[in-house]
């Protein structure tokens, strides 16, 4: 059931356009959105809000040897043999519709193949940073080589004498660990020294003196916090 309340319903928009819903409660939210107005609306403004996200991941081109190493490692496989003599035009063509026929057929094989053996790919880590009014504030997405990438959603004006300190609390710590100074708007990837993303684990950017705290600890207030967890899950 689609909640009524404002703020239940700002959180179940956030997390359908975020792909964080379970398959049933995100199909109930698109059958929905056609006569909820309300729910199509803060959708809408959750989109909107998101959009700069979609250049966070840039597109990565295969190794330009990839299909050749596929065709070769195919049973059967012959190696390069020295050139015949030149056949005539009609020859050659009947020969290259019949070598790109088994070629294509070859590479498809291999590459079906190739798919079929990788290893699923590990869970997609990510949360939204909230304030303490619930209201949603930095999208944090972790990074295959162990990175996090930031995105403000809401920027909030920081006084000239304060600065956002990150920090990331692993499941079972006593203490967080400080990431470092972040801006207070934008995007921004940190890559932490000793830690690796987690399932579980929290993500905290708290208000702190010019430099940061010196105590490895937070010692202004908490401003923005949420939880890494495997998107999909809700």
């Amino acid at each position: 059931m689609i909640p009524t309340d404002p703020q239940e319903r700002e959180a179940l928009a956030g997390e359908y356009v975020l792909g964080t819903l379970d398959a049933r409660l995100a199909a109930e939210v698109a059958a929905a959105l056609p006569s909820n107005i309300a729910l199509r609306e803060v959708v809408a403004a959750w989109e909107a809000r998101l959009a700069p996200l979609t250049a966070l991941a840039a597109p990565e081109a295969p190794p330009p040897d990839l299909w050749r190493k596929i065709e070769a490692a195919l049973p059967g496989a012959a190696p390069d043999e020295a050139p015949e003599p030149r056949p005539g035009f009609g020859a050659r063509w009947g020969r290259l519709w019949q070598g790109w026929a088994i070629g294509a057929s070859a590479v498809a094989a291999g590459l079906a193949g190739f798919i079929l053996l990788q290893p699923d790919p590990p869970p997609r880590l990510m949360t939204v940073l909230l304030t303490s009014g619930d209201q949603p504030a930095w999208v944090v997405e972790a990074q295959r080589g162990g990175a996090l990438r930031l995105a403000s959603l809401n920027p909030q004006p920081v006084d000239a004498d304060r600065v956002l300190q990150l920090w990331a609390l692993p499941q079972g710590a006593t203490a967080p660990t400080s990431l470092g100074l972040i801006p207070a708007a934008g995007e921004v990837t940190v890559t932490p020294e000793t830690l690796r993303p987690q399932p579980g684990m929290l993500i905290e950017i708290s208000l702190e003196p010019p430099g940061g705290s010196t105590t490895g600890r937070p010692t202004g207030p908490v401003l923005f916090i949420g939880r890494l967890s495997a998107a999909g899950n809700s």
